[in-house]
């Protein structure tokens, strides 16, 4: 299977630079999951394609303020730093620029000292693994001194960072948000449950290998990045129970099924679990756990693209995006929604 199979020309000015003023207003592909068949929406018609007993599956995961900019001790060298995954004992994988440097040992200082650094290993891809001295709490010490890692796509600055977040955010970890999760507000999602609708969450952490794109020219040949999860006991019940039950597992987003998905082809049933995964999901993967999904509009490309072509088929989303881009629907992070639905 080629990369290229999953390219397609966008029109920049589609891509979404800011989120809308109120979230559950974005508009809303529903597409059949098997036939294709579309319908134009506004996200808050969602709970009209929930049914009662079915499962909504949340990813509670928390951005952090990721983006660190300092600079080298004693020296006039600016220094980004993108904290892009917890490893243990203070130590992060890091993106830096400028990485030459950032060498083995190399030093770096944020808020006059506040926060300190030191690079103890660098990857084979480049990354650096640094360890942080500091005194106190370093998730405070983080929101005083880092910025919001947003995607590389938006070049309009946030006013709040509160709308890089989903409104039941919880478990901080995370280098970019489970997008498909920023439109639901309180109100929408109160209005879900006293419709019978069964709320759940999970957490997967999400990193920045999200926004990477494909780069080989065989899908079979690209690494996957590893992201944290953690599928909680009550979870596992909910979703078993559904299932016995015949209702549909909704996942928002992709992040969600990444971790259902995960544990299933672990196991062959849903369990209480956490830990890493890498799990590729492209077209010619069984799922066993997710019936319908809410997604954005995903990169050409990019490992999302190949997982919702798969739920659904490419040639479904491909034609999909292209009557999204005829329809004038906003691309990516602050974009509008797509739902695909059990039919």
């Amino acid at each position: 299977m080629r990369t290229d199979d999953f390219d397609f020309n966008l029109d920049e000015t589609l891509i979404a630079q800011h989120p809308l003023k109120n979230r559950d207003e974005s508009r809303l592909l529903v597409m059949g999951r098997n036939s294709g068949k579309i319908e134009h929406k506004r996200f808050f018609d969602i709970v009209d394609y929930l049914n009662e007993g079915d499962v909504l599956v949340l990813n509670n995961t928390r951005v952090i303020p990721a983006r660190l900019f300092g600079n080298r001790p004693g020296k006039d060298e600016k220094i980004e730093v993108l904290l892009v995954k917890r490893m243990e004992d203070d130590i992060w994988e890091c993106l830096v620029k400028p990485g030459k440097k950032m060498k083995l040992n190399s030093k770096v200082e944020f808020g006059n000292g506040l926060l300190k650094g030191e690079v103890v290993n660098i990857s084979e891809e480049g990354n650096r693994f640094i360890k942080f001295y500091y005194e106190g709490i370093f998730e405070e010490i983080l929101d005083k001194l880092g910025n919001m890692p947003l995607p590389p796509y938006i070049t309009e600055k946030l006013e709040d960072k509160e709308r890089y977040q989903t409104v039941y955010s919880k478990h901080e970890g995370s280098a970019a948000a489970p997008t498909a999760g920023l439109h639901f507000t309180k109100e929408l999602l109160e209005k879900i449950r006293l419709e019978g609708v069964i709320v759940a969450f999970v957490t997967l952490h999400v990193g920045l290998g999200t926004f990477r794109p494909v780069k080989v020219d065989n899908v079979d040949d690209h690494k996957m990045h590893s992201e944290m999860y953690v599928l909680p006991k009550e979870t596992a019940g909910l979703i078993n129970d559904a299932k016995k039950r015949g209702n549909n597992i909704v996942a928002v987003g992709t992040t969600c099924i990444r971790t259902l998905e995960t544990v299933a082809k672990k196991y062959g049933d849903i369990r209480e679990d956490s830990g890493w995964t890498d799990i590729f999901i492209y077209p010619g993967f069984e799922y066993r756990v997710v019936d319908s999904l809410i997604t954005n509009f995903h990169l050409p490309k990019s490992t999302l693209l190949m997982l919702v072509s798969a739920f659904s088929s490419k040639e479904n989303i491909m034609k999909a995006y292209e009557i999204a881009q005829e329809e004038r629907y906003r691309f990516f992070s602050f974009g509008d929604a797509m739902f695909i639905m059990r039919d």
